[in-house]
């Protein structure tokens, strides 16, 4: 799963029994050589179905880690580009690869913008927030952006309950709750916990108009539908 020059196994423990922020922090140098960023594979394809509704003036990436919507922001935006996660460490990454961006450390419950941006994206964050906190974090994303400003992120599908990815996420999730139970400061990283039906309630309640689209470039599943759609919440 990693590449010689990721983490090894005891750095990946150290990591797992730290908080988040901690956990990202002590990750953050090796970060981009593990299968927990964002493969570009799912950039493209956000960025190709975002290209037809822009271009847009200013983007910020919410839970920025190390800065690989850039691939996505850069494109599309002609203006400014702003990073935020709260993570020392990968905000120092990000910063590195690309000092032309700006950079803010700050709790994504808690963002400092108003009526600042006209794209804002997530990649790979959801399940770092629990079900309580994403209402917090939602109308932090529409206070920061313009209004007709689009919040754009990509949903997997579910894997069927058949497939090994079913089972390998359940027992991860459940490994999570059992950690979080008896080990304190917990980490707060689930795979199941951010269904598409209950994330377009949750947008919409907040006040954003959702839609979604396909992305039709990561393929299907063997039922014939998308492995991936993209949502699209804009500010009314």
């Amino acid at each position: 799963m990693f590449s010689p020059h990721g983490p090894s196994l005891p750095e990946l423990m150290v990591q797992a029994l730290s908080s988040v922020e901690r956990g990202y922090d002590l990750l953050a140098p090796k970060f981009d050589h593990t299968p927990f960023r964002t493969r570009d594979g799912i950039l493209d394809a956000t960025a190709d179905a975002l290209r037809p509704l822009g271009p847009f003036e200013h983007g910020l990436d919410v839970c920025c880690g190390t800065g690989a919507a850039m691939r996505v922001l850069r494109p599309l935006c002609r203006e400014k580009l702003t990073g935020v996660d709260f993570s020392t460490g990968m905000l120092a990454q990000a910063r590195h690869a690309h000092p032309d961006a700006t950079w803010v450390q700050a709790d994504a419950r808690a963002l400092p913008f108003t009526a600042s941006f006209d794209l804002a994206v997530t990649f790979g964050a959801l399940g770092h927030f629990l079900p309580a906190e994403r209402p917090a974090l939602f109308a932090g994303v529409h206070r920061a952006l313009r209004p007709e400003g689009l919040f754009a992120f990509p949903i997997p599908a579910p894997p069927p309950v058949t497939s090994g990815l079913y089972w390998g996420m359940l027992g991860f999730d459940l490994a999570m709750r059992v950690r979080n139970a008896v080990w304190r400061p917990p980490f707060v990283m689930y795979y199941r916990t951010c269904p598409l039906p209950t994330i377009h309630d949750e947008l919409t309640t907040t006040g954003f108009s959702v839609t979604t689209v396909p992305l039709t470039a990561l393929g299907t599943r063997d039922d014939g539908t998308p492995r991936c759609h993209l949502v699209l919440a804009r500010k009314p």
